[in-house]
């Protein structure tokens, strides 16, 4: 399970409405314990998906070569938080006896549910947040997490006060 209160969950969709129809991005900071997460920040952040980051995340120049056709149109499905953002969010985070506890997306005009690309660059111990997008509007907002083999299963919301 992962707690949010309303304007972090509200912060996660105005940021899904002010990047659409692009995917938006963000991080989530907060600690373990009560028998799940607890959210403290939500940090929205560029989505830095480019010609760069769809080489790295390919293996094979055959298939980098797809991804720098596709990266025009990419940044609609797919997105990635800067590898320099993420560590100083880690760095915060630690100053602040907190963790990174989950990254939040959005899926353009498509539910709120993990695509295959979602899941092979998930990591376990976070909570994934998707909202979904329909014509410039923030609508469904799920959580999901990976279980041991690696699949995501639908994690439980609760709004706190």
């Amino acid at each position: 399970m992962i707690r949010f209160n309303e304007q972090q969950l509200q912060t996660i969709r105005t940021h899904a409405e002010n990047i659409y129809p692009e995917e938006c991005c963000g991080i989530i900071l907060g600690y373990l314990g009560g028998g799940g997460k607890t959210t403290v920040e939500v940090i929205p952040t560029e989505n830095a998906w480019n010609t760069e980051a769809a080489a790295e995340f390919s293996g094979d120049v055959s298939r980098q070569a797809a991804s720098r056709l596709r990266t025009a149109e990419s940044k609609k499905r797919q997105y990635t938080i800067a590898p320099e953002v993420m560590l100083q969010a880690q760095k915060q985070a630690r100053d602040r006896s907190l963790s990174i506890i989950g990254i939040f997306h959005s899926h353009p005009d498509s539910p709120a549910v993990p695509s295959e690309c979602d899941r092979l660059y998930a990591w376990q111990g976070y909570s994934y947040i998707i909202v979904s997008v329909q014509n410039g509007k923030a609508a469904e907002l799920r959580s999901w997490s990976l279980d041991d083999t690696h699949q995501f299963q639908p994690e439980a919301i609760e709004n706190i006060i």
